[in-house]
């Protein structure tokens, strides 16, 4: 198996949430630092156009969102599961809505002023400023929530997650699972990136508790990778066959044809590419870049739009 490589930056929440998985299958990962906020000519040179933060680079195989990181390191080391037999589909939903909601409220909660002062810190307002509008941008013009309703709102999750954690230690039961990933590392940004906010968490001890506990999983063993190395390996790669993949047809749309993805929500910017594959849950693209070469881009079925590109 090629190494796997990360392309993150440190603040990221949904970065975390793959660093500690990988911590708790005790992966060993390359780790490339993109920018916060757009341009990323790197990145969007392995992606072909899709920005958010993380993207994992197995060769010349990349794949996008974290709902798809997660299911690919699952399949790659038998040190535990993310997908308990008994509760895949339950696990998956709490870490969909976690993923959504709680992540939503919580930043919402996190970037008031006492926030945006800790996790900026010494920055020159340009960078402040940069930030916002590029996750302005992000959100297509959509609104922030307020942080007063974020606040009631981010309460009530975390009574919800009190509730599932009493009398266990994981979400699930004794060991860890999607959710359990997807539900920390919104409050761990509250906890570790705001710290003056964090007396929210204060009124739900257990969470304190199973904080504490995810956290000893730790980052597994990284290394540091230049992205000209990373684009250097895609280059040199080839991507893994994708002709067993049965092919779920929803869209009336050919393998072979050029085609668009998008996420339907938050960080727009399409990927163009020639449709390889499309499975219960996933869609994969070929396309090639002069800095990448011949690459697979996959997404997850799940928060991500497919149509056919413009003529």
């Amino acid at each position: 198996m090629s190494e796997l490589i990360l392309h993150h930056y440190p603040n990221s929440p949904f970065a975390e949430k793959i660093r500690l998985v990988f911590g708790y299958k005790k992966m060993a990962w390359k780790s490339v630092t993109i920018p916060m906020v757009m341009p990323k000519p790197d990145l969007t040179a392995l992606t072909g156009g899709y920005r958010r933060t993380p993207v994992l680079q197995i060769g010349a195989d990349i794949y996008c969102d974290t709902v798809l990181i997660c299911e690919v390191l699952d399949t790659l080391s038998s040190q535990g599961t993310l997908y308990p037999t008994r509760n895949r589909g339950a696990a998956s939903t709490i870490a969909q809505w976690a993923d959504s909601a709680v992540f939503t409220a919580a930043m919402a909660y996190n970037f008031q002023p006492a926030g945006v002062a800790q996790v900026f810190a010494g920055a020159p307002a340009e960078v402040v400023k940069a930030f916002v509008a590029d996750r302005a941008a992000m959100r297509g013009g959509a609104p922030r929530m307020a942080p007063c309703d974020a606040t009631g709102i981010y309460k009530t999750y975390l009574r919800r997650m009190a509730n599932m954690l009493h009398e266990q230690a994981f979400l699930f039961g004794d060991a860890p699972c999607v959710a359990d990933f997807a539900f920390y590392h919104p409050l761990w940004f509250t906890q570790q990136r705001t710290p003056a906010l964090a007396g929210i968490l204060d009124a739900t001890p257990n969470i304190l508790t199973w904080m504490d506990r995810m956290a000893a999983f730790g980052h597994g063993q990284s290394e540091k990778l230049s992205a000209a190395d990373a684009l250097a390996l895609a280059r040199l790669a080839t991507p893994a066959s994708v002709e067993k993949e049965v092919f779920e047809d929803d869209h009336g749309i050919p393998l072979g044809s050029h085609v668009v993805i998008a996420a339907d929500h938050f960080g727009l910017e399409p990927t163009e590419g020639e449709l390889v594959a499309a499975t219960r849950t996933r869609f994969s693209l070929r396309r090639t870049d002069a800095q990448a070469g011949t690459v697979h881009v996959h997404f997850p079925r799940v928060g991500y739009t497919l149509k056919k590109a413009s003529a």
